[in-house]
């Protein structure tokens, strides 16, 4: 969810991010995991701590974060949608929901 306020630009690069307590609250989380993922992201170098005002997206976060998203997605999630597309025998128009035979 934090990185979805970056990548959807929610919240901009050197803007802060949203404190820990109100994101558990509107998320329904544990602050402990809220905090976790904001460590995650501080690790990454797409958040930096800035003593006493809080956590704010480091320039060029969102293009680091875009990144290791896009490799995430085509080292991880790719090649088992992949797999269930060949599973199920669709093709190109039925994934790009075209309507082969209608011709408009």
């Amino acid at each position: 969810m934090l990185a979805e306020m970056i990548l959807e630009d929610t919240v901009k690069e050197g803007e802060s991010m949203p404190v820990v307590r109100r994101v558990a609250a509107e998320f329904r989380l544990s602050p402990l995991t809220v905090l976790k993922g904001y460590r995650r992201l501080v690790d990454e170098g797409v958040v930096e701590t800035r003593r006493g005002l809080g956590m704010f997206v480091r320039e060029g976060g969102r293009k680091k974060l875009l990144t290791a998203e896009r490799e995430k997605f085509l080292n991880e999630e790719w090649p088992r949608v992949y797999d269930m597309i060949l599973r199920l025998g669709l093709n190109a128009e039925e994934l790009l929901g075209v309507d082969s035979g209608n011709s408009g």
